[in-house]
């Protein structure tokens, strides 16, 4: 049975993104050393991902190749996607969306980008692990990493590091 994850950034103040999508407060990390919990480890042991539709529609203005061609990819949308960026699928009932993913048994799903979409798996019981990395910028406003829709949960902490450049990797099991 796959593990459904979150694996995310956010400033100080609770924000994954500008009020205008801006990810510029975080570029100014890249090449940051989070050891085993790189990036680049983490998507190993991804065979999913699944993405909202503002998440896709930000990475298909990315002028970068699409970096999921190694993964099946799950967009949740109620809008056709006329020329895909790269292979993928589109589902719009998140609760059939979840079943179908604990049905998977060919490596872990990422639930990327928005806290929209991860609210939405978490007032599902959908999520079962979250890996937030908080930065140490204050950015004011934005996308707020959990959008107040009124859940409450009480995870468990599995681990809490300081990392570098002032990062601290937060990890939760639901």
């Amino acid at each position: 049975m796959a593990i459904i994850l979150g694996y995310i950034a956010s400033s100080l103040d609770g924000f994954i993104a500008t009020q205008n999508d801006s990810l510029d407060w975080l570029f100014k990390y890249d090449g940051i050393e989070l050891g085993e919990h790189d990036y680049r480890h983490f998507i190993k042991r991804i065979r999913t991902v699944v993405m909202g539709r503002g998440t896709y529609d930000f990475l298909e203005r990315d002028s970068s190749p699409w970096a999921y061609a190694e993964q099946r990819v799950l967009v949740v949308t109620s809008r056709p996607i006329t020329a895909p960026r790269g292979a993928l699928e589109t589902r719009s009932d998140i609760d059939e969306l979840i079943a179908e993913l604990r049905g998977l048994g060919d490596g872990d799903v990422w639930v990327l980008g928005g806290g929209k979409l991860q609210m939405a798996f978490l007032e599902r019981g959908g999520l079962d692990e979250i890996e937030i990395y908080v930065m140490p910028e204050i950015i004011g406003g934005g996308r707020p990493l959990f959008p107040a829709m009124g859940f409450e949960a009480s995870p468990t902490l599995i681990d809490a590091q300081a990392m570098d450049r002032g990062c601290v990797r937060l990890h939760y099991r639901f």
